[in-house]
């Protein structure tokens, strides 16, 4: 078995255990998005600030694509061009 192997078998094991601590849920997940990404923005403890949502996020890749195209937009919000868009020529 390869390393890649091993690590995605161990990947998997984790995701059908589930996390040793809380877990929010979606419904609270998209409760406490945004301040889950605006502390971790501001390089605060974000998972001190949101007990549960790592956790969460790791499991559920509906809140998890939520959470990266969240990120993606507040850290380019500033942009003269939002992100996925096309300039025109």
């Amino acid at each position: 078995m390869s390393d890649h192997d091993a690590s995605a078998s161990e990947e998997l094991i984790a995701a059908l255990l589930g996390p040793d601590g809380p877990e929010l849920t979606c419904e609270e997940c998209f409760e406490h998005l945004d301040r889950y990404v605006d502390v971790t923005l501001a390089d605060g403890d974000a998972d001190s600030a949101v007990p549960g949502m790592l956790a969460h996020l790791t499991g559920c890749p509906a809140c998890r694509d939520d959470h990266d195209s969240l990120m993606e937009y507040v850290q380019h919000a500033g942009d003269a061009t939002p992100p996925g868009s096309v300039q025109a020529p």
